[in-house]
């Protein structure tokens, strides 16, 4: 089975809406706006792309770096919508993974999160089955 791409998202700004509150309170010290642009293109340079078998986060300016986790590997998934993420309309999703290098992240400020956290709880399960693969927990 070919691999095809599910969604693709990037982090909204509310993520990071206490800093530019922060930056334009404090504008007239110059600095906060070259912090408030720093944070901006960061948070911008971030990918989250969710194929049928893994998901993707790349993360970087001048140097990329991707993580990636295959969907079989997810243990555990949880939503989050905050105060402020729901008058925007955004959420979080929380992965907890049996991937040794990359084991817990989230899915920050994206928008419509009830339909992805269904997505990927779906396509979760049908890598599942298509690996065979079962989780047992040893306490």
């Amino acid at each position: 089975m070919r691999e095809e791409t599910l969604w693709v998202g990037t982090p909204s700004h509310v993520a990071r809406l206490g800093t530019y509150l922060l930056c334009l309170l404090f504008c007239w010290l110059i600095v906060p706006i070259f912090i408030a642009i720093w944070t901006a293109i960061k948070l911008k340079s971030t990918r989250y792309v969710l194929t049928t078998e893994r998901l993707r986060i790349t993360e970087g300016i001048f140097s990329k770096r991707t993580e990636q986790v295959e969907l079989y590997r997810v243990k555990d998934m949880s939503m989050e919508k905050p105060f402020i993420y729901r008058m925007f309309s955004k959420g979080n999703i929380h992965l907890i993974t049996s991937d040794h290098s990359f084991p817990n992240f989230k899915l920050e400020a994206i928008s419509d999160v009830d339909v992805l956290m269904d997505v990927l709880r779906e396509h979760v399960e049908i890598c599942r089955e298509r690996k065979r693969v079962t989780e047992i927990d040893i306490d």
